[in-house]
């Protein structure tokens, strides 16, 4: 998919008055969420009320997902239905919690083509897999590459910690516990760094957790940064306020592109001389410079013409 996912919008299913506003904002993916923002009573009504948004609701060139129910409920095969059969076609991606086993992969992937058959459905929905126990950290690698349906990873950072037993109540951030001599240090680098290693090397786009405090600009803008810094493609938002500074963070900046430019075309010219390598600003540049000054430019390119 070469359309943007810098921020995805989290929209409660039980909040209709909403979708338009989501619809209508600057988040690149929004997801309506059937699973933790719905109280258990009204699991049914907030999953008519998403199927009727899918069909009449233009959500233009968004990425649009719907995180169903755990797969350990009730409700999971129930949503998968709904969304297929009378959802109609414009479902990009459908969501998957709490994944932590491969074999749940591939029984979503079974349960989709078959649903999809019997509706006719023309396009193959995609799977975005969220990991956030114990059990699925451990197995991430498996889990991003178990089915040809997966198309992102991403990172839920509450339930994560829970699961792992964690000391703390935010949703993303730093812990005064968590520190060393110079300071704070940051407990998400290894789940972060994980999953990101492991979707990029499945071929499938890593998405980094929600930061809960929406009233926290500069906490968020430290997180997005870092998820950035370390290869995720966007950054999940609890909250409309968030979405722009998030897209702000993954969006190359201009210095940054004219840069890795300047490092293609010094590499250029290096490779018409016979030379693999060259110096440009006191720094040594290789092949591998290449690759990274491409991939840098090419998401430019992708943010220009979406």
């Amino acid at each position: 998919m070469t359309r943007p996912h810098r921020s995805e919008l989290a929209v409660p299913g039980i909040r209709p008055e909403l979708f338009p506003k989501a619809a209508a904002g600057p988040a690149d993916a929004v997801f309506l969420d059937l699973e933790d923002s719905v109280p258990e009573a009204q699991k049914a009504e907030a999953r008519a009320n998403v199927v009727k948004a899918l069909r009449e609701i233009d959500w233009g060139r968004k990425i649009l997902a719907v995180r169903i129910n755990g797969l350990d409920t009730p409700h999971a095969h129930r949503d998968v239905i709904a969304l297929i059969e009378e959802g109609g076609e414009r479902l990009d991606v459908i969501m998957v919690p709490k994944v932590g086993d491969p074999r749940e992969v591939f029984a979503m992937d079974l349960l989709c083509t078959g649903v999809e058959a019997a509706a006719g459905r023309a396009r193959r929905v995609g799977l975005g897999l969220v990991i956030e126990t114990a059990k699925g950290l451990a197995q991430v690698e498996a889990i991003a590459a178990a089915s040809p349906r997966v198309e992102s990873l991403h990172l839920g950072v509450a339930d994560l910690a829970a699961s792992l037993g964690m000391r703390t109540t935010q949703i993303g951030g730093l812990n005064p516990d968590y520190a060393g001599p110079g300071g704070m240090l940051d407990p998400w680098h290894f789940a972060v760094a994980r999953v990101i290693a492991a979707a990029r090397a499945a071929g499938v786009r890593p998405i980094d957790g929600p930061y809960g405090d929406f009233r926290d600009a500069a906490g968020l803008e430290a997180a997005a940064r870092r998820g950035r810094a370390l290869g995720a493609e966007g950054k999940m938002a609890i909250h409309p306020g968030q979405v722009a500074s998030i897209n702000a963070a993954f969006t190359p900046d201009e210095r940054e592109v004219a840069q890795a430019r300047r490092v293609l075309a010094a590499m250029e010219e290096a490779q018409a001389a016979g030379r693999a390598a060259v110096a440009l600003d006191g720094r040594l540049l290789d092949i591998a410079s290449i690759r990274q000054a491409e991939a840098m430019v090419a998401k430019a390119e992708r943010m220009a013409g979406a």
